[in-house]
C-alpha cells in the first residue's frame, strides 16, 4: 500500500513544459542556431536539464560555454513567458496538498533545485513537501530510475510503497524501473507521450483516489 507520493513538476504540477520548450528554443535561436519548433520539442519535452544541455553541447559546440550560462539565459526567457499566463495546474496542486497532509510527499524533477524551490513557493505548497530533488542531486536524468530511488531512500520508504505522478514517457519509465506505481497525467492539447507503461492514466489528477493506507485498512 502507498506510504509516500512523488510528484514530477513541469507538466504535472505546472503547465510549464511548453514554456521551457519555447525558452530553450529562444536561447538557441538568438545565438544563431536554426532550431525549429519541432526540434525544440524533441530536445526539451520530458527531459532533464542535464540531458538537454548535453545535447545542445554536442549539436551546437561552443554556443553556450557552460550549462550555467545556458541555464541563466533560458531561465530569464522562461520568466518572461511565465508572466503571460497562470501556469498552475490547480487540481494537481490540490492533490499534492491533500496527500501531503497525511503522507510524505516529494517533488522529483529534472529542473534545477533553484527553479524547484521557486516553483514550490509559487504554488504555495511549502508545508506539504517533505523534500525535493533536482538535476544536481542525481547522476542521470529520467528514464534512469536513480532520482526516484534516491527520493524513496531519503524518505525512508520502500520503492514498492511509493506512488509517482508523471506526465512524460521518460518519467513513467523511470518510475516503473524504480519498482514504483505510476499514475500518468495526459492533459488534452499537450504533446503526445507514450504512457503505456503507467499503472493508471488520467486526464486530471483530481480524479486520483488513493488506496487506504495500512492503518486505515486495519481500522486504526
Amino acid at each position: 500500500m502507498a506510504r509516500a507520493f512523488l510528484f514530477d513538476l513541469d507538466g504535472t504540477l505546472l503547465d510549464s513544459e511548453i514554456l521551457w520548450v519555447d525558452a530553450v528554443r529562444g536561447a538557441l535561436v538568438e545565438k544563431g542556431c536554426p532550431v525549429t519548433a519541432e526540434e525544440a520539442l524533441a530536445l526539451v519535452y520530458g527531459r532533464s536539464w542535464g540531458d538537454i544541455y548535453a545535447q545542445v553541447r554536442d549539436d551546437y559546440p561552443g554556443v553556450y560555454p557552460s550549462r550555467e550560462a545556458m541555464s541563466e539565459r533560458t531561465c530569464a526567457l522562461f520568466e518572461d513567458l511565465k508572466r503571460t499566463r497562470d501556469i498552475r495546474i490547480e487540481s494537481s496542486i490540490r492533490l499534492l496538498a491533500a496527500l501531503g497532509e497525511r503522507h510524505p510527499v516529494a517533488i522529483v524533477s529534472g529542473s534545477s533545485r533553484r527553479m524547484i524551490a521557486e516553483s514550490i513557493a509559487f504554488m504555495g505548497v511549502e508545508p506539504y513537501v517533505r523534500l525535493y530533488l533536482g538535476s544536481e542531486d542525481y547522476p542521470a536524468g529520467k528514464p534512469d530510475p536513480a532520482c526516484f530511488l534516491l527520493a524513496a531512500r531519503l524518505l525512508g520508504v520502500p520503492p514498492a510503497a511509493c506512488v509517482v505522478f508523471e506526465d512524460s514517457t521518460a518519467g513513467v519509465r523511470a518510475a516503473k524501473a524504480a519498482g514504483m506505481r505510476c499514475v500518468a497525467l495526459r492533459r488534452p492539447g499537450r504533446p503526445p507521450q507514450d504512457l503505456s507503461e503507467a499503472d493508471e492514466v488520467l486526464a486530471d489528477l483530481g480524479a486520483f483516489r488513493p488506496e487506504p493506507c495500512a492503518e486505515e485498512a486495519a481500522g486504526g
